[in-house]
């Protein structure tokens, strides 16, 4: 039986859904999801596997037009994700538009033709009308005309199955890139870090989701309990107040979310501690921005 293995890499504005379908695809939670853009920061690798096959998934912040360092980071991780794909999955919606970032789906355009096999997925059909998918069609097949749309809801995990298939069917031949029992690329303790930023993503409004980091600071496994101190930094004293909130009571709301799904993804017990501490224009600042991770070398 020929073994097919590739990677499949998963682009598109902020918002369209990049990470649920990430999710759908790999069958487990590995990227977090919100309803508020710009959710994904790393380029985050899931591993599916199969007797015949291995998909190596890998979703990517939602391109845009950086304002500061980090976002220049995030924008590089996308950018990665034009070079090596086997299988390039470009994620839209019906109210996305192409000028919103023409300069990136113009290289879309030359990879698909230059030969690389380009899936255009129109994401959340669930929430349009069918006349309107049909003429998004029409428009996607003059724009990309080498591509092969498909029409899905990644929520609703409609036409999934079918866009499984055909990824599959697009792999090249080869072996398999990681071992079979490899989930992801990423180490325990950054879904850690992920599922604790989700949660600030969705306690807090305006600029503070944005203007934070989370660093697990300690990660002690034992028989039947993960110990787990966390640091949450913010770029202003301001922001660590309403962060901790009035005798702590935000800051515990965020805690006891997060270590209820992150018992969920290790399926053990979690003592969580979060602290709270200022690192000042971390996001415009370079060495702070490798600390963290965001850095392609």
């Amino acid at each position: 039986m020929e073994h097919r293995s590739g990677f499949v890499n998963i682009v598109g504005n902020p918002n369209v859904g990049k990470s649920t379908l990430m999710n759908a695809l790999v069958g487990e939670r590995l990227s977090i999801i919100t309803s508020k853009a710009q959710t994904t920061r790393h380029r985050i690798l899931g591993i599916v596997n199969g007797e015949d096959f291995q998909m190596v998934y890998s979703d990517t912040p939602g391109v845009l037009s950086p304002n500061y360092r980090l976002q220049e980071k995030m924008l590089e991780f996308s950018r990665s994700a034009l070079v090596d794909a086997d299988v390039l999955l470009y994620v839209t919606e019906p109210q996305d538009t192409i000028d919103r970032n023409p300069d990136f789906i113009d290289k879309v355009k030359k990879m698909s033709s230059a030969g690389t096999r380009v899936f255009l997925i129109i994401n959340k059909i669930d929430l349009t009308t069918q006349e309107t998918l049909e003429s998004l069609v029409a428009f996607w097949h003059t724009q990309l005309p080498e591509a092969e749309i498909f029409p899905i809801s990644a929520q609703e995990r409609f036409g999934v199955a079918q866009l499984f298939d055909a990824i599959k069917e697009a792999l090249p031949a080869g072996p398999p890139f990681f071992p079979k029992d490899q989930l992801t690329d990423k180490p325990a303790r950054f879904f850690v870090d992920e599922i604790i930023r989700e949660k600030i993503l969705l306690n807090y409004d305006k600029e503070i989701p944005y203007s934070v980091e989370v660093e697990v600071e300690s990660f002690k496994e034992e028989d039947k309990l993960i110990r787990i101190d966390a640091v949450i930094y913010c770029e202003r004293d301001s922001q660590k107040g309403i962060i901790i909130g009035k005798a702590g009571s935000a800051l515990k709301r965020v805690g006891s979310q997060a270590r209820k799904d992150i018992e969920d993804f290790f399926q053990k017990q979690v003592f969580l501690q979060l602290f709270v501490k200022v690192d000042k224009d971390w996001r415009s600042n370079t060495s702070r921005l490798k600390h963290y991770g965001y850095d392609l070398s």
